[in-house]
């Protein structure tokens, strides 16, 4: 039979000046005339941004996102309601993005607007335009007495690529003369920086920058936000996060420090540091055995980054990285003793990584975090002396932790294969956790998810050729026959140490594959945290090995022991390191799979060593350039094992797609792997995106996307979709 069709508003959506905020959400009330999600029901969904809790615990504002598919852009729209969810109140209603919403007191609403902070009454009214900087703010933190503010602005930059002469304003080019002149998806030629303000009367006064004359980021791109800076508890200090360095020592280094200025006496003290000569590292290779790891790590190489102060003003808690030059280190908790300089690590009970974390308001001894482990994010706390309890156990990820003001609440972000972002408040229960209450105070998208059939997630565990315990989730199809085959998606994940955890995504979304009839298979292979940090750390340096025989000993266990699973519709489907994998597995799978499907996927190894911007991560990965004669055995491992050696053993037809825009995978290893297979002869598509970076981030590419991706998987295995 053939499906139904989805009909969807979004399409005609505009965010003109004649359309607003409030026509966006009521266009967004679709009506589904069947029940199988779609890449046009995908992208018609509010997204829930950044949130506040007040200052008495009562309201939270959140951020909420809407897109257009015909004007191909969001728009952002501010939300009020009772902490428990109830008396939700609309507070931006124009054709205008506002964001970042914040506390000013618990009667008025800060929030950014065209690079400005406004800010606005409980109810949307009495807009006022706090700051006057010719819209150059991208993020602002006020102090606890409300009477400074950091502003987050851009500064220029020329330390890696040099101003063109003003005689030729109209030149493209750039005269790059130093590593990192680019940078995840743009030309570094200014750089983010904090200022911090005067609050009087309602107004921003002129600002100083803290990082005055100093080639150095702060908050540190591609990724930092606000979370990078705190305020003391008293309003007299700031702890922010920056990396010192420049150039190849910024390109081959994941060194940065938590800093701490004294906003009167504008003085600086660097908490990492003790002012011990480190030695300068060979660019060439991996930091693991070079002094600054071997004999330094008392010096916090590592990342060291998002400091939080204790409510009492005592401590200031910080995530840290142990070893320079390794991104995916495991985050720790660093605890720092602001009366006696002592630092402790508490987290060391939990063998994976801190993701967030916020301290208690009733004991000021203790912290809560997320972290994943089995493959879910859940919440847990700890001491000051290292004790350890676990709060939740759900099937489904935790984020971004607030601690309420009165102490006994958890603001939290909650999402999994079934269900995408929502807000949930948690009760912690220290002397019984069993009894942790969590409540969901937003439900975005029930009028959507009301319509949708449900997969089904299964988890189970596998032997793997090295004698250990595997766990791979299974995602069912809505309406599950266990009596029918069904063609069966193997999932690579990236990183290559990203947890395949309870995630939800717009691009690589489970519940969509399932929806269309699939059967996902996602392996918690070898390289990926949540199983401790040697199951971890196997991956570095063995890209094509351990990791590799769990694909297939996940896939072979499925097709085993599941009789619903089709072994003779099986893909290969991953991103980033998963399309490195998906390359590689295209020459080794004997036969398994009938197409393959691979995104910003690294295809020749000693071409992306140099390709990418970020050196530290080939550095650390492969342990060598490739023309070091010296070659450890990792590395002339990795490098005879690159993808593109394989190509002569290709014989599926495969799918390439890339950004690029992408600087960390660059879109040249996308258009190798295409022209590679198309002179072999075997069947292929290149869908390339030339304004895309690693992501695929705007609503058009994002349904051509998903478009492109089932009807390829349709073409090689067949259409088996259920409708109801």
């Amino acid at each position: 039979m053939k499906p139904k069709t989805l009909i969807t508003l979004l399409m005609f959506c505009s965010f003109t000046t004649g359309i607003t905020a409030q026509d966006m959400i009521q266009k967004n009330n679709i009506t589904l005339q069947s029940d199988t999600l779609t890449p046009e029901a995908l992208w018609v969904m509010g997204r829930i941004g950044s949130y506040a809790a007040s200052p008495d615990g009562k309201h939270i504002v959140y951020n909420v996102a809407y897109y257009s598919v015909k004007q191909n852009k969001s728009h952002h729209i501010l939300f009020v309601s009772d902490n428990n969810g109830k008396n939700k109140v609309q507070l931006t209603k124009t054709s205008k993005n506002e964001t970042d919403p914040a506390w000013m007191g618990n009667d008025r609403i800060a929030f950014l607007s065209g690079g400005e902070v406004w800010s606005m009454d409980l109810e949307g009214n009495d807009r006022q335009q706090l700051s006057n900087t010719e819209g150059e703010v991208e993020a602002f933190l006020f102090s606890p007495d409300q009477t400074k503010v950091i502003l987050v602005k851009r500064t220029p930059y020329h330390g890696s690529i040099k101003e063109n002469p003003s005689d030729l304003p109209k030149a493209t080019g750039r005269l790059a003369t130093d590593l990192m002149y680019r940078h995840w998806d743009h030309y570094v030629e200014d750089i983010p920086h904090p200022f911090l303000a005067q609050v009087s009367n309602g107004a921003i006064g002129k600002a100083i920058d803290l990082l005055e004359g100093q080639p150095y980021e702060c908050p540190m791109e591609p990724f930092g936000g606000i979370e990078q800076l705190a305020w003391s508890p008293d309003s007299r200090q700031i702890a922010y996060t920056c990396r010192t360095k420049t150039g190849v020592e910024y390109a081959i280094s994941t060194d940065s420090d938590i800093f701490l200025y004294d906003v009167e006496s504008r003085q600086v003290k660097n908490l990492c540091k003790t002012g011990k000569d480190i030695p300068q590292s060979n660019p060439t290779k991996s930091m693991k055995d070079q002094p600054v790891n071997t004999e330094h790590k008392d010096q916090f190489v590592g990342y060291d980054t998002n400091p939080k102060f204790s409510p009492d003003g005592k401590h200031l808690a910080w995530l840290s990285m142990e070893r320079d030059g390794y991104e995916s280190d495991r985050n720790r908790l660093c605890v720092y003793n602001l009366a006696t300089a002592e630092k402790s690590f508490i987290s060391e009970a939990f063998d994976s990584n801190v993701d967030d974390f916020c301290w208690s308001g009733l004991y000021d001894d203790v912290i809560f975090f997320t972290g994943v482990w089995h493959a879910t994010s859940n919440i847990y706390a700890v001491n000051l002396k290292g004790n350890l309890i676990r709060l939740t156990d759900f099937w489904a990820d935790f984020g971004s932790l607030q601690l309420l003001n009165d102490g006994k609440h958890i603001l939290a972000e909650r999402h999994s294969y079934t269900e995408c972002a929502d807000l949930y408040l948690v009760r912690p229960n220290l002397k019984e956790p069993e009894k942790t209450v969590v409540t969901q105070i937003t439900n975005e998208n029930k009028h959507i998810f009301e319509q949708l059939g449900k997969p089904k997630i299964m988890q189970r565990w596998a032997k793997t050729t090295d004698g250990k315990q595997m766990l791979y989730w299974v995602v069912l199809p809505p309406h599950f026959d266990e009596n029918r085959k069904y063609p069966t998606l193997l999932f690579c994940e990236g990183g290559p140490q990203s947890p395949v955890s309870q995630f939800w995504s717009y691009r690589w979304n489970f519940m969509i594959m399932a929806s269309q009839g699939y059967v996902v298979v996602a392996p918690n292979r070898h390289g990926l945290p949540g199983f401790g940090s040697e199951w971890c750390e196997e991956i570095s340096g063995d890209w094509t090995g351990q990791c590799m025989d769990d694909y297939l000993t996940a896939i072979d266990d499925a097709t085993r022991s599941l009789p619903f699973v089709d072994k003779e519709r099986l893909a290969a489907v991953g991103a980033s390191f998963g399309g490195f994998s998906v390359y590689y597995l295209a020459g080794h799978h004997d036969k398994r799979f009938k197409c393959f499907i691979a995104h910003d996927g690294a295809f020749n190894l000693e071409s992306m060593y140099t390709d990418t911007e970020e050196v530290w991560f080939s550095n650390w990965e492969y342990e060598d350039a490739y023309w070091n004669k010296d070659l450890s055995e990792n590395a002339r491992r990795t490098y005879e094992n690159s993808p593109h050696r394989f190509v002569d053993k290709w014989d599926t037809p495969i799918l390439c797609i890339h950004g690029e825009k992408d600087y960390r995978i660059n879109a040249n290893q996308g258009m190798g792997a295409f022209n590679a297979a198309r002179l072999r002869g075997i069947p292929a598509q290149l869908l390339i995106f030339p304004d895309e970076n690693h992501w695929v981030l705007k609503p058009q590419n994002g349904i051509l996307w998903q478009r492109t991706f089932f009807n390829w998987l349709k073409q090689w295995l067949g259409d088996n979709r259920q409708t109801n």
